[in-house]
């Protein structure tokens, strides 16, 4: 009951407030045992990753539509997932939703339940595209990528680690049962507790998706050298080019994040300098050669790892990206030597956010050498568009 009660709780503040389910997972789930916690999660994930499907179902079953926020909603969905994702008996599904609305429609939800049991309901084989989002993709992508990106959707995806030292790839990987795609990487099956593994807490990796890791890779050799890492918490980047032997400035304006970087650091015994402040304010007393970008974006491309993302964010907001991520790149120009390359990245699907900001930011001093964009289901992990400009020499 309780992991139930914690599952509807963060659905409620993912959908309605619009917080991310990492940023509230550990509040509402801190006085539930490690079982409880690992089940309400699972829950709520597997409900924002059937989210159009679940409601769908619901929609079928009222005899009149519930508002979207509506709490007894939230009991359906959480309640579906179990029953249709995770197996939950008839039975306890019924019994727990009705003590989850005390004081609540409990004969609708009830009805609901038992008309959708007495019909068999299924969920299709591969999640739906909410449509904002599906109708998008569908003009741009291949019938092939978006059914890719569906199984993503559908599918819990592994665990990457990059390691501190690349030379132990095999013994990590051997040691975490996982396997490598490349040095310095190893991917367990599956979402992992990261913090019951062993090697975390003396500091032999850390959690970064491996499409990230190939955002970093395209400035090429690094050791020795100066580089500038913006938006850079929560670190992922920052200690993967700390690793490779780079001399990172690390600038991010949340102070809460990098503090988070800082104790990564820490526990991994690298080292960077850090910069809590805007880039759009922010001035550096030097030129770097090697300058790595990852602006803030709609994420839509993160949805197998955050599938809530899907529901949080909508096209209408990405004019208002797409201009703070121009003028972040126009200024991050300014700051690059000549001779000196710069990566831009954003973990987006989104034209706008990628290749429609670059093409604004023709006339900056700027050579583009490359784009490139990495699909969820079909790339190494998250979605991405990578651009590489270069600087002429002096």
């Amino acid at each position: 009951m309780a992991a139930r009660a914690a599952a509807v709780r963060l659905l409620h503040e993912v959908l309605t407030l619009g917080r991310s389910l990492d940023e509230v997972f550990a509040r509402q789930v801190q006085a539930l045992a490690p079982p409880d916690r690992a089940l309400a999660h699972a829950l709520a994930a597997q409900a924002l990753r059937w989210l159009v499907d679940l409601d769908r179902l619901i929609d079928s079953a009222s005899a009149r539509p519930l508002p979207a926020d509506a709490r007894a909603r939230q009991v359906l969905r959480i309640a579906l997932a179990g029953r249709l994702r995770l197996k939950t008996p008839m039975h306890a599904t019924i019994a727990t939703a009705l003590a989850l609305l005390q004081g609540g429609p409990r004969r609708l939800c009830h009805a609901v339940l038992a008309r959708l049991d007495r019909e068999g309901a299924t969920l299709p084989e591969l999640p739906t595209l909410p449509v904002a989002w599906a109708e998008r993709w569908e003009s741009r992508f291949k019938p092939s990528a978006l059914e890719a990106m569906r199984a993503a959707l559908g599918t819990i995806p592994p665990t990457d680690l990059s390691l501190r030292n690349p030379d132990e790839t095999t013994s990590w990987a051997t040691r975490l049962a996982g396997q490598s795609i490349e040095p310095g990487h190893v991917q367990i099956a599956g979402s992992q507790r990261v913090e019951a593994l062993p090697g975390l807490a003396e500091g032999a990796f850390w959690v970064q998706d491996l499409a990230a890791r190939q955002v970093v890779r395209r400035l090429g050799d690094v050791g020795g050298r100066p580089v500038l890492d913006l938006c850079a918490a929560p670190g992922g980047k920052t200690l993967q080019l700390a690793a490779a032997g780079a001399h990172v400035t690390a600038v991010d304006r949340a102070a809460y994040r990098m503090a988070r970087l800082e104790a990564h650091l820490a526990r991994t015994g690298l080292s960077a300098r850090t910069v809590v402040a805007d880039l759009l304010e922010w001035e550096p007393d030097q030129l770097f050669g090697f300058i790595l970008l990852d602006a803030p974006c709609s994420a839509t491309g993160t949805f197998r790892r955050h599938p809530e993302v899907l529901a949080r964010r909508h096209p209408r907001e990405l004019p208002g990206l797409a201009e703070r991520q121009r003028q972040m790149l126009a200024r991050s120009a300014n700051w690059l030597a000549p001779g000196g390359r710069l990566v831009y990245a954003v973990c987006s699907l989104e034209p706008e956010e990628g290749e429609e900001v670059v093409e604004r930011t023709a006339g900056q001093g700027l050579a583009l050498l490359a784009t490139e964009r990495l699909l969820p289901g079909t790339g190494p992990g998250d979605g991405f568009f990578i651009a590489t400009f270069a600087k002429a020499g002096a």
